[in-house]
């Protein structure tokens, strides 16, 4: 008997696996829907039936999408696939081509017309350095000194924006080492792995509510709307709110993590406590005859224009007119507060999206959702806890120590993993009190 404590994309990844092994699993969700950070909204309020915030997948998940697909969802259909582009409103920007990543982005940075034939050749120049070091560099070291000596276009249009949606974390703060490793998966990682998955269908039918359904269907113990309060280990396994499981697999957010398994490991629940997260706050506004040329369009940022990027949910399924502007790194907007965030961002729109049809007199706000723990900070040199705690007590979720920053596949790479990991520890361990680390 396993229980899986939390109803995340890690704890369902968790929870599936644990099934397909023949494990008798009880699923934990503190909130009323399932789906973790990313979750469509639940409830009668006005941002009920979206999603909690613009979530993007790469070609390179490919954990994530064999989870849906075993689940019964079929990823061509609830998802867009695009070449990775990287494109203003203008129309500049950077997209590959088909065929395999590594050569299509060499192409598209010879073609890329917003730089000059220099700057297009430092950059590969840097990009070959990285390629023959294996895509590794130095733990401690950070993206902005990892990109010392390229041009400022390059770093505008190409590095700063890919380094906040990748690991949410601005550049003179990111980690060089997870950046690098983002990169050789989505350029070395076959044929389609930098291509956009983008959803066009809202996040819960992309896996919260057909996993939820595959795992009732198997006799899995589902309870929404209950937070654990107490893990104990006893002589023969462990206990969650009094209910007696062979192990556990702790998927719960890191703070919650840290708080259930102080009383028994106070190290790791340091680790979990002393991580820092960054907010993204997603605005959407609809905005009648704004027709955007692509499904995501980038957006230059500065003091006065938090958003980096737009997405036109016509052209992902969605109804005419609305956008969603997603504003990562977002802790300075935040700490200004939500309604000067959101005029922020309907002002950039009406500079940046007048000649695709905006029109600020006729534009109006829909919803601004803040996911005030979105991402841990990817830091260089972090030191993130481990996803063993004790033998039949393992943790999940993207913030346990791994090459990945927090993303999906990050989560759900984890879940896998853990869900094997404890039935491994709970078949050698012998007595968990002897075991005890």
């Amino acid at each position: 008997r396993l229980a899986v404590v939390g109803g995340g994309w890690a704890g369902l990844g968790a929870a599936v696996t644990a099934v397909e092994q023949g494990h008798r699993v009880t699923l934990f969700e503190m909130a009323r829907q399932w789906g973790g950070r990313a979750r469509s909204q639940a409830g009668g309020g006005p941002d009920s039936g979206l999603d909690n915030g613009q979530h993007i997948l790469i070609g390179a998940y490919r954990e994530t999408l064999a989870l849906m697909r075993r689940i019964g969802v079929d990823p061509d259909q609830v998802l867009l696939r695009r070449p990775l582009a990287l494109r203003w409103a203008d129309g500049r920007g950077l997209e590959l081509g088909p065929g395999p990543a590594a050569w299509a982005f060499v192409l598209a940075v010879l073609r890329c017309d917003a730089w000059t034939p220099s700057d297009r050749l430092r950059l590969l120049g840097h990009a070959g350095r990285w390629a023959a070091a294996g895509f590794r560099c130095e733990p401690d070291r950070s993206v902005d000194a990892l990109c010392a000596g390229l041009p400022a276009g390059v770093r505008r249009l190409l590095i700063d924006p890919l380094c906040l949606a990748a690991l949410n974390t601005p550049a003179h703060e990111a980690s060089a080492a997870v950046f690098l490793r983002v990169l050789r998966d989505g350029l070395l990682g076959g044929p389609g792995a930098s291509d956009l998955l983008l959803p066009r269908r809202p996040l819960h039918e992309l896996l919260p509510q057909p996993a939820t359904r595959w795992l009732s269907d198997r006799g899995a113990a589902l309870h929404s709307g209950h937070r654990v309060m107490a893990i104990r280990r006893t002589d023969t396994g462990w206990q969650v709110d009094g209910e007696t499981f062979d192990g556990v697999i702790l998927a719960a957010p890191a703070g919650e993590a840290a708080r259930l398994v102080q009383p028994l490991a106070p190290e790791w629940s340091a680790l979990a406590s002393a991580l820092r997260f960054e907010p993204i706050v997603t605005v959407y506004a609809r905005a009648a005859g704004t027709r955007l040329p692509l499904p995501m369009v980038a957006l230059p940022d500065d003091a006065a224009s938090p958003a980096q990027y737009v997405f036109d949910h016509r052209l992902l399924g969605g109804p005419e007119g609305r956008l969603a502007f997603v504003v990562s790194g977002a802790a300075a907007w935040v700490a200004q507060g939500l309604e000067r965030t959101a005029d922020a961002v309907l002002a950039q729109a009406g500079r940046e999206l007048a000649s695709w049809g905006w029109q600020s007199a006729q534009a109006g706000l829909e919803a601004v959702i803040a996911e005030r723990r979105a991402t841990f900070r990817s830091t260089p040199g972090l030191a993130r806890p481990s996803a063993l705690i004790a033998p039949g007590l393992v943790a999940a979720g993207d913030f346990v120590a791994g090459p990945y920053p927090a993303t999906l596949e990050g989560a759900v790479r984890a879940g896998r993993s853990a869900a094997l990991v404890c039935a491994s520890t709970m078949q050698n361990r012998g007595s968990p009190v002897d075991r005890m680390p």
